[in-house]
């Protein structure tokens, strides 16, 4: 079934709508024209049978030729004046005068008025009804005044008049003429409008979403309107622009991750290549080796890193917290990289404000954070003369953890780009021993327990980076 279009549903309630005010409209103005017409028709025909009413009077006064003529001609007058013919009945239904020569035939004759409007008549009312003239089958509608001399009844005055001069029939088809036409105009103006305000919009934005469903993130859609299509358009650029970057982020990950991958997997396929096809000499295959086992371990930690930042950014990442001393985790962090600290000659001093620091946190992630920091200060740490300093403190509701080094700064362009996955400020140097995902991973973590971490330039000294955590009483 083809879907119906949104112009098509707004035509069709716009001119349903339409379409019923002016049937209620064209509806009383009908009914109300019909009433006053009607009425203002009475009283019209009052005043003729008045007229007439005069002429009759004054025959009957006269009765002489004279007089008759009289009358004869003032309902010839009202015949050519306004279409209705005049009858005078006697008191026993009996037609002495008529206004036209086509009714000379009921001169003399009795008319059959029913007993039930003769008493009526008798009583002074006066009568409306509708007739069908038999001579020529004319219809119309005939109203029927007593004439009174003295208190006495001396018999009736007819006027009739067709229906084609009597009802509004003519003004009643020019009104619904034009309700229709009001609401066949309103719909064809209501759709020129509609296409060009909303529904060529509309069309724009969905063949834009359309293209962006099927990759083409740069399109943008330019509608100039302050209304909510604007609104509308705008949102759907941000969104563009928002899909855009995240585009842009996906194919930096995905060529990240190749290169960061592709290099070790290189560099051990060519070493186990060398060593099977005999190249490799036999004294040096073992230090080949052990070069194709560091290979493997940091091709180890890169899918390792790789799937904690996807557990925590699907929101699969579940943190055991319990009740920690931060001062015995960093103990035990800074005597796990006793090695890499001694390799590289490094001092390092450890300031705690007070023997123990009890925070709320997950103990192997935050082991995890204090690690890489601590990583990070080594790899960018001085050569000779290299110094490391740790320190914790408690502040309000929080334990600050800041760790310095005395390496160089970090360039003002790159340090908000430090948190960015693969983002390395000197890769030349950190290529075989960095995935890059270090502190991407740390902020992640600390985000996970509602935490927070920044990094300081110490101008002309080092870089100091400083993390929180929940402080936890005794």
């Amino acid at each position: 079934m083809r879907k119906k279009g949104l112009i098509y549903k707004l035509l069709l309630t716009f001119s349903s709508i339409t379409a019923a005010v002016m049937i209620l409209v064209g509806m009383f103005l009908s009914t109300w024209i019909n009433r006053e017409y009607s009425r203002e028709e009475l009283e019209r025909t009052a005043r003729y049978i008045e007229i007439v009413e005069e002429a009759t009077s004054e025959f009957l006064n006269k009765n002489n030729e004279v007089g008759y003529e009289d009358l004869k001609n003032t309902m010839k007058i009202i015949k050519v004046s306004v279409e209705m013919d005049s009858i005078i009945v006697d008191n026993q239904g009996y037609v002495y005068a008529v206004s036209d020569e086509r009714l000379d035939y009921l001169k003399y004759s009795k008319l059959d008025i029913k007993d039930s409007d003769m008493k009526l008549l008798k009583s002074g009312e006066m009568l409306q009804h509708n007739f069908i003239r038999r001579d020529d089958e004319v219809k119309g509608t005939a109203y029927l005044k007593p004439l009174f001399s003295n208190n006495n009844f001396n018999g009736v005055i007819i006027l009739t008049k067709p229906i084609s001069s009597v009802n509004a029939s003519n003004l009643y088809t020019i009104i619904w003429l034009s309700v229709l036409s009001a609401v066949i105009l309103s719909s064809i103006v209501a759709y020129y409008f509609a296409k060009k305000i909303l529904i060529k919009p509309l069309s724009e934005i969905n063949n834009a979403a359309k293209k962006l469903a099927q990759g083409e993130v740069e399109k943008r859609v330019y509608i100039d309107s302050q209304d909510e299509i604007g609104d509308l358009a705008e949102s759907f650029n941000i969104m563009a622009e928002s899909l855009e970057k995240v585009d842009t982020v996906r194919r930096e990950f995905i060529s990240n991750v190749s290169h960061e991958i592709r290099s070790p997997i290189t560099s051990i396929k060519g070493f186990v290549t060398g060593i099977i096809d005999g190249v490799i000499p036999r004294d040096k295959e073992n230090y080949y080796l052990n070069i194709v086992n560091d290979e493997v371990s940091r091709l180890s930690r890169l899918v390792t890193d790789l799937l904690d930042i996807s557990s925590m950014e699907s929101g699969k990442f579940n943190l055991n917290i319990i009740r920690m001393d931060i001062n015995e985790i960093i103990t035990l962090c800074t005597l796990n990289l006793e090695g890499k600290i001694k390799e590289k000659n490094i001092k390092v001093d450890v300031i705690f404000n007070k023997n123990h620091e009890y925070c709320l946190g997950d103990r192997d992630r935050i082991i995890q954070v204090v690690t890489n920091i601590l990583e990070n200060a080594i790899k960018y740490g001085r050569e000779q003369g290299g110094r490391i300093q740790i320190e914790t403190y408690a502040k309000g509701d929080h334990i600050y953890v800041s760790i310095f080094n005395n390496g160089p700064n970090i360039p003002r362009e790159d340090i908000n780009k430090i948190w960015e996955r693969f983002y390395k400020t000197d890769k030349s140097r950190t290529n075989k021993i960095s995935t890059g995902l270090g502190l991407s991973i740390v902020r992640l973590i600390l985000t996970q327990h509602n935490q927070d971490i920044w990094v300081n330039n110490i101008q002309g000294k080092g870089v100091k980076f400083t993390f929180t955590l929940k402080r936890e009483e005794k």
